[in-house]
């Protein structure tokens, strides 16, 4: 489930103090003349690193990133602080990661729903009616999380809109998977019409920031919303059954300390040591909350299961 905050803290990545300088275009522009070359200036000169190669760093991008510490250098000299260029911090590259840390915090949290889900697979039968729902949710997960570590890793147009649909993704089956576990078990023709009104939305919602300009205000404010529907709906389910289901409490933590670890990205300050920023410090401190959601599924989905064994029972 990913936070209300985050979301509307997201913006466009315009231009900044940094990339307006007259010494950072001045920088830029000579680098392009020594080393670039082809089609828009994509290509090295020189030889270029594989590794470089092989994930799309052209020649201009590593020209703005030079430019860029060359720039920052100056302002500390002068003793100002730290300017951010095209919407973003300086961070420091290590080989061909953008963002170090937020890309190795991005592959944990998605290295802990891998976990999760194994545990839930070994310790939950098909026959749960929940099953197969928590699974997709699960899948869907570990997609956005693959995807938030590529847009950290390389930051393109691409990479950003899979990010932010990845991310629009998971908050909508999240809100699925709240809408099945509430009302789908017993209204599963509800369940079902409600899935495909959240499919079409997903899709309305993808065509919009496709088909033309990024709207990143449209982004925020959908996001935003989305994320208040699954917020409310999860914590007022729990709060109602919580005194005779008492794991629930382990759902009205997660959802409760996402939005407010969620205040992190308030902190908005230059990288520690060039690396780590208020935005990788968030995603680090969602790692634990997936062991605590996957570990509330698992119990939930063994509840139902001793549930609907009783009924057997009794009939």
């Amino acid at each position: 489930m990913a936070p209300l905050l985050v979301l509307l803290l997201a913006g466009a990545a315009a231009a900044s103090r940094g990339d307006r300088e007259p010494v950072y275009r001045e920088c830029v522009s000579g680098c392009e003349q020594s080393n670039c070359t082809g089609a828009r200036l994509r290509d090295f000169r020189a030889e270029q690193p594989l590794y470089m190669r092989l994930t799309g760093w052209g020649c201009l991008d590593d020209c703005r990133y030079q430019c860029m510490w060359y720039t920052v250098s100056l302002y500390l000299k002068e003793g100002y602080a730290v300017p951010q260029f095209h919407g973003k911090w300086p961070f420091s590259r290590f080989l061909f990661f953008q963002e170090p840390a937020s890309a190795l915090a991005s592959f944990l949290n998605g290295i802990a729903i891998l976990l999760m889900l194994r545990r839930y697979r070994s310790s939950v039968p098909p026959s749960c009616p929940m099953y197969h729902t928590c699974l997709a949710f699960s899948m869907i997960s570990i997609n956005a999380w693959i995807w938030s570590t590529v847009f950290h890793t390389r930051d393109t147009a691409i990479t950003e809109k899979m990010d932010y649909f990845c991310a629009s993704a998971v908050i909508l089956h999240s809100i699925y998977l709240c809408c099945m576990r509430t009302l789908g078990l017993r209204y599963p023709s509800f369940s079902n019409a409600f899935g495909a009104l959240l499919v079409l939305l997903f899709a309305c919602h993808v065509s919009y920031l496709t088909l033309g300009r990024f709207d990143y205000s449209y982004n925020m404010v959908a996001n935003a919303s989305f994320g208040m529907v699954n917020l409310v709906w999860w914590l007022v389910w729990c709060m109602r059954r919580c005194s005779h289901q008492p794991y629930l409490w382990k759902c009205v933590l997660v959802v409760v300390l996402l939005q407010s670890l969620a205040l992190l990205e308030l902190l908005d300050f230059p990288p520690v040591l060039w690396v780590l920023d208020a935005h990788a410090l968030w995603h680090f401190s969602t790692i634990p909350l997936h062991f605590l959601f996957f570990s509330f599924l698992e119990d939930d989905s063994l509840y139902l299961l001793k549930v609907n064994s009783d009924v057997l029972k009794l009939d």
